[in-house]
């Protein structure tokens, strides 16, 4: 894999409302033992100390100095010229803070800040779901090989990143793959967000199960896998209307960018629900108004989580036709195909990965 033998070293950090994770990668690989400090997010000037801190308390346990720091932060911000905007969860950044410009400054190093879908994104595109992908269509001896994924993560809130060929799409504006913001399939005044989280779940399950009490996500899911005692049908059906409603703005998506998409993130565990109403959705079918169907996708969508799924999507090999006037026949696949699957790595170390390795892109000059 591109830099899985690389000797750099960059600092990085998962950050959260209540804590930092300082952490350092090397050759796709954590380094040091992970340092966690309070973020302090209603003070500023605390919080930005314990930024600093944690970053030295790494950089005193490096053998090499780091080449850069690269780290997801929440949005909105100008990830390119690394300010953080006004952060709901961090009261004390109101007005922007030039975060990345002032850790330039105190380590003399590249700094590289980003969203946590698109560095969730750019790990899966070279150390999980596509190299995974290719290598069982290789082992199935099919020629079909993909280059494009769409990274979403369904948590706390919907994030997403895209990546074509190896490369991020930051955007000009470091808006690139911000699906959040999509128009609600069911509520249009709404971002789809408000239907594909954590809080949607807990909404709905309210709306079907008449039951008001303050459950959260997890036990919702534990509902519906008869671990705790409530309305299974409508635990389960929160989770597949949450599927639809991420489904219908995954379409645009995948209209786009014609790829793999790969979910993650603290509600990929409830897959088993998501994942089959996400496919229904993306093979879904829309009308002319003379009254014809056509496919929602070009590409017929599968889930890879499906072993039966699968097998079918790694066998669509395709036809040899004749090249008319000769006696040689050329390669024909007629059936488009995508699939879905359930990131392997997990959200934290896709991050992580994507982080080090964007680093390590702009300092070669491949990213632009």
């Amino acid at each position: 894999m591109v830099y899985n033998n690389d000797k750099r070293i960059v600092m990085t950090l998962d950050a959260g409302g209540t804590n930092f994770v300082f952490s350092a990668v090397q050759g796709n690989k954590e380094i040091v033992a992970p340092i966690s400090l309070k973020a302090f997010p209603n003070d500023l000037r605390k919080c930005l100390n314990s930024l600093k801190m944690g970053f030295h308390k790494v950089f005193a346990q490096l053998s090499r100095p780091p080449v850069a720091i690269s780290f997801a932060f929440p949005g909105p911000a100008d990830y390119t010229n690394g300010i953080i905007g006004d952060l709901p969860n961090f009261p004390s950044f109101r007005g922007g803070v030039a975060l990345g410009p002032m850790l330039q400054e105190e380590f003399k190093i590249p700094v590289f800040i980003n969203n946590d879908g698109s560095l969730f994104a750019l790990g899966e595109a070279l150390a999980g779901a596509l190299p995974e992908i290719n290598s069982l269509l290789a082992k199935q001896g099919n020629p079909k090989r993909f280059g494009n994924i769409a990274g979403l993560t369904l948590g706390t809130g919907f994030g997403g990143g895209i990546v074509v060929n190896n490369e991020l799409l930051v955007g000009d504006n470091g808006c690139g793959g911000d699906v959040w913001i999509f128009r609600n399939k069911k509520h249009p005044d709404y971002f789809v967000e408000e239907s594909v989280s954590k809080r949607a779940v807990k909404r709905v399950y309210k709306q079907l199960s008449g039951d008001q009490t303050n459950l959260t996500a997890e036990e919702i899911y534990q509902i519906a896998q008869e671990q705790l005692v409530g309305d299974k049908e409508a635990a389960i059906s929160a989770f597949q209307e949450l599927g639809e409603m991420a489904g219908d703005a995954i379409s645009h998506v995948a209209t786009i960018v014609d790829g793999i998409i790969v979910i993650g993130g603290g509600l990929s565990g409830a897959h088993k629900y998501i994942l089959p109403s996400i496919v229904k959705e993306l093979n879904s079918h829309l009308q002319s108004f003379s009254g014809e169907s056509y496919p929602r996708l070009q590409a017929k969508a599968y889930n890879l989580s499906q072993q039966e799924q699968l097998t079918e999507f790694l066998n669509v090999k395709g036809t040899e036709i004749p090249v008319p006037g000769t006696d040689k026949t050329v390669p024909y696949i007629s059936q488009k195909t995508i699939g879905v699957m359930v990131s392997k790595l997990g959200a934290s170390k896709a991050v992580s990965i994507g982080a080090y390795v964007f680093a390590l892109q702009k300092i070669d000059g491949i990213a632009k």
